[in-house]
């Protein structure tokens, strides 16, 4: 029998050992409509007795999230208004994003596309219409894996999708962005995805979603090393989480961990004001003064841009 919200959320407080008086005062709301997911192995980086802990924050479900607030909405970013053909978001010159799967292996409360409609933009049957779309437009010479993750696919069916877009002669670079080898190290996929990494004529690009030097583990260094062995960059994005990482001493400590383990800092994301996530968000003038702090405490290659990405601009927004 498949456990209820109820029961996982149950199961979850026993093993970090929350007590009954912790569990009430975090006001879990275990009939939320985008339900707790959480790994085995990210779980196991959460610290036990710590209701405040970093990595429970960002995967526990909440009453306050049904808050709403001005300029929150359920498409923040607009995904919707640059979406040419089922899968497809194309915002930016010259690459386009594929959503590749509407999965995920963990579910982040401040994930932007928590709302959005996967039954009708992300199945496997518009992967084709997708691909003659790109196939056409002789400007696009990357495509971004997106979705949910598309390392939640099947290994098969994500080295076969890949193939496919090797076989348009103007595709120059793949991404791939995941945060499945942070949450999850043993799904992400390796044995067939490294074999056409080791042969392909594409530029490759994985990056990944951490926001924590708790989330990295010794797990996740064993695949990231393998993944550069095969040539793929890697490179993190994180998001600025009020009382998750919106510390320096926090930023700081993440980027060192993310460089000892072969990832370069890439964007310091300001949230997407989803709905849902209000309480995640940290003011620019806050996130601004961090980065400047950030800034003197870290080599320029380890400092990541920070970025917002605004409705109807055609790039991510620095904001420093």
């Amino acid at each position: 029998m498949t456990d209820t919200p109820q029961t996982t959320l149950q199961k979850l407080c026993h093993t970090l050992q929350l007590s009954e008086t912790a569990v009430q005062a975090l006001n879990i709301d275990p009939n939320s409509p985008f339900p707790l997911k959480v790994p085995a192995e990210f779980l196991a980086q959460i610290q036990p007795n710590q209701p405040n802990d970093p990595l429970l924050q960002q995967i526990l479900p909440l009453q306050i999230e049904h808050q709403t607030a001005e300029g929150f909405n359920q498409d923040p970013v607009n995904d919707l208004t640059f979406n040419p053909t089922p899968s497809l978001i194309h915002k930016y010159q010259g690459r386009v994003l594929l959503i590749a799967s509407p999965k995920c292996d963990v579910h982040c409360r401040y994930c932007f596309r928590r709302h959005f409609p996967y039954s009708e933009h992300a199945n496997t049957r518009h992967w084709q219409k997708a691909l003659d779309y790109i196939a056409q437009d002789h400007s696009i010479h990357e495509v971004i894996l997106s979705g949910g993750d598309p390392m939640s696919l099947s290994e098969k069916s994500l080295v076969q999708l890949i193939k496919e877009i090797e076989a348009i002669p103007h595709i120059k670079t793949l991404r791939i962005h995941s945060r499945t080898p942070v949450v999850s190290p043993s799904k992400a996929p390796t044995q067939a995805l490294i074999a056409w990494a080791k042969q392909t004529r594409l530029n490759k690009v994985l990056v990944i979603h951490c926001n924590h030097a708790n989330e990295l583990s010794h797990q996740t260094e064993q695949l990231f090393s393998l993944y550069k062995s095969v040539g793929f960059h890697l490179l993190n994005q994180s998001v600025l989480l009020k009382n998750i990482n919106d510390q320096v001493k926090i930023l700081e400590a993440l980027s060192h961990k993310l460089f000892d383990q072969g990832v370069l800092p890439y964007y310091l994301n300001q949230l997407d004001r989803v709905q849902g996530a209000t309480h995640f968000e940290v003011d620019t003038h806050t996130a601004k003064l961090l980065h400047n702090q950030l800034r003197t405490r870290l080599p320029g290659y380890l400092l990541p841009k920070l970025v917002q990405d605004l409705v109807n601009k055609p790039y991510k927004t620095p904001l420093i």
